[in-house]
């Protein structure tokens, strides 16, 4: 693999060099700061303070060789996609690089580069045409919504990112398992296509097991590939009476069902049928677009069975929702016109993005997630990023028509247009130079005292949401802070009691009824009780910042102080 890297950049490559290059350093930007220790502490950029540390502490809780919830502590992962995780506590167990460097700084950087690569590699085999293969992978690198072009209108700046709702392109990163869907996808796309062209069964077999084992990195990706190849085989079927794909789809069916369901049998419970939830909401939240006056108009057509507005009203705001999201990826258009006049010579790939593109964007239309229901955006960003592919197609091709001059022209209109999304995240929410959120060195000096504990559960003290909205005029905030996150975990290396009740939500915990528990044991002056709850929850060490404590004293509780500095206390529990 290396070799054919190092052969594609070569000096007769200089550009896609260059757009490897820049948009490896723009997409590794949003990762790269976080996790390094500096004066104040450790400091986290953008969703890295939650999303980054919940990572690091699955990943930690894998390495350590335990299926355990490390934020649910006594129970088992369940309706969660481990793949990118198991993957990175693999490596770190064979490297013994710190789990934080491989996440905020090591991953990020490959990752880019190989989608980068694989992207310009699928779309050269795939068209042969360098052309549009520098196009595509230009729009994977740097495609964006419109919002910045609302906001700009609206607030005079570039902001806006996921205005629409879905995050672009400059956000690939900080969802890791996204990131890896998508590297997958492109190395099985060329197994796939190389497979087909040369009837090489063990390129095929790679193909097959590579799609399968996708929905355990990343369900969206696994149940949109899914599909789209059940489509395709189907039409190879029917066109061609050739049943390779249909066995590919067969076999990519049954190694998803055996590595899914295993940890998700209740994952269809998580998915909640809501029709027009995402539009609706585009209009109504004023950290989205905000329309209200459309929002109370549609609602009111669509609840007062006015039936006529209320389709004119949703079209157009679903129209607003596709085009406000595709930015200028929406050129992909032009390529789903021509393959519907001539349908009858449609490939099997062409059907496969195709539909992949078009489910992206209809299955969040109708159904959310219970707990965070815009969770489902998600599919959505895989439409994006293959109807990016298209688009650099459908330019490449143009492009190869026309005069340097006009050519020139035009490009340079496209990248203009296309790259104040990436600009503007950057520059609001990764290069500023004060995070929003640390873990100081005082509770990292803590933190790394429990991890050299032997295993036990750890109770922390309840995420107070109040005290964390009043902390937010002061950044950097202390995690704690924050949000409700798995920094306790993460760094200490333990599970614990109750952390992080954002990804319990996502993932179906009863996570409230631990909560009514943890808080009733602070509360309690029963003290058969509060002993009886440390001891039947299997609680080792109570790990409490300053200010925090129980209505009943240490002794009382059985603890004995293990550590203490300026901000943190921990104790071990008597058993």
């Amino acid at each position: 693999m290396l070799k054919k890297l190092l052969r594609l950049l070569s000096k007769s490559n200089i550009y896609l060099i260059a757009i490897i290059f820049i948009g490896t350093l723009t997409w590794s930007l949003t990762m790269v700061k976080s996790g390094i220790l500096r004066d104040y502490g450790v400091g986290f950029w953008g969703p890295n303070g939650h999303d980054g540390i919940w990572h690091i502490a699955v990943i930690e809780s894998l390495a350590r060789g335990s299926w355990g919830m490390p934020v649910f502590a006594g129970d088992t992962f369940r309706n969660y996609h481990v793949g990118f995780d198991l993957i990175t506590a693999i490596i770190h167990k064979l490297t013994f690089i710190p789990v934080p460097v491989l996440y905020f700084q090591i991953l990020p950087v490959v990752l880019a580069l190989l989608i980068g690569f694989y992207c310009y590699k699928f779309v050269s085999l795939w068209t042969g045409s360098p052309k549009s293969a520098f196009w595509s992978t230009f729009f994977v690198y740097f495609g964006g919504s419109f919002g910045w072009l609302a906001n700009l209108i609206r607030y005079g700046n570039f902001d806006g990112e996921s205005l629409f709702w879905s995050a672009q392109s400059i956000s690939t990163l900080v969802n890791p398992p996204f990131a890896l869907s998508i590297l997958i996808i492109f190395v099985a796309l060329i197994y796939l296509t190389e497979g087909k062209k040369e009837n090489d069964k063990k390129k095929l077999m790679i193909a097959t097991f590579l799609f399968g084992v996708l929905i355990q990195v990343k369900v969206y990706a696994g149940l949109l590939i899914l599909g789209s190849l059940f489509c395709s085989s189907i039409w190879e079927v029917f066109k061609k009476q050739n049943f390779t794909l249909l066995k590919i789809f067969t076999g990519a069916l049954i190694i998803s069902i055996l590595v899914f369901f295993p940890l998700n049998t209740t994952a269809s419970s998580q998915i909640i049928w809501q029709p027009f939830w995402f539009l609706e909401n585009m209009m109504a939240l004023t950290d989205r677009l905000g329309w209200l006056k459309f929002h109370s108009a549609m609602t009111t057509y669509r609840f007062g069975h006015i039936y006529l507005k209320a389709i004119v009203a949703y079209s157009a705001a679903f129209a607003i929702f596709v085009i406000g999201n595709f930015g200028t990826r929406f050129i992909s258009l032009i390529w789903f016109i021509k393959k519907i006049v001539k349908y009858k010579e449609v490939n099997f790939v062409e059907l496969l993005f195709g539909s992949m593109v078009i489910a992206g964007v209809i299955i969040p239309m109708f159904v959310v997630q219970s707990g965070s229901p815009w969770n489902t955006i998600q599919f959505i960003y895989y439409s994006l990023i293959f109807s990016g592919v298209l688009s650099g197609i459908v330019i490449g091709e143009w492009l190869n028509s026309k005069k340097s001059v006009v050519a020139s022209i035009v490009a340079s209109l496209i990248i203009l247009i296309t790259i104040p999304t990436s600009i503007a995240t950057l520059t609001h929410h990764y290069l500023p130079i004060r995070p929003p959120a640390k873990i100081s060195k005082e509770e990292l000096e803590a933190l790394k005292f429990l991890a050299k504990q032997t295993d036990g559960f750890v109770l922390t003290y309840p995420f107070d949401i109040n005290k964390a909205k009043e902390a937010a005029i002061n950044p950097p905030r202390p995690l704690y802070l924050y949000d409700s996150t798995a920094y306790v975990s993460a760094y200490s290396k333990k599970d614990i009691y109750l952390e992080d009740e954002v990804n319990l939500d996502i993932t179906g915990y009863d996570w409230k009824t631990r909560r009514d528990e943890e808080l009733y044991f602070y509360d309690s002056l029963d003290h058969g009780f509060v002993r009886e709850f440390l001891l039947s929850n299997d609680i080792n060490y109570v790990y409490w910042l300053k200010g925090q404590r129980a209505r009943l004293g240490e002794s009382q509780l059985g603890l004995n102080m293990i550590f203490e500095n300026e901000y943190v206390t921990i104790y071990k529990v008597q058993k």
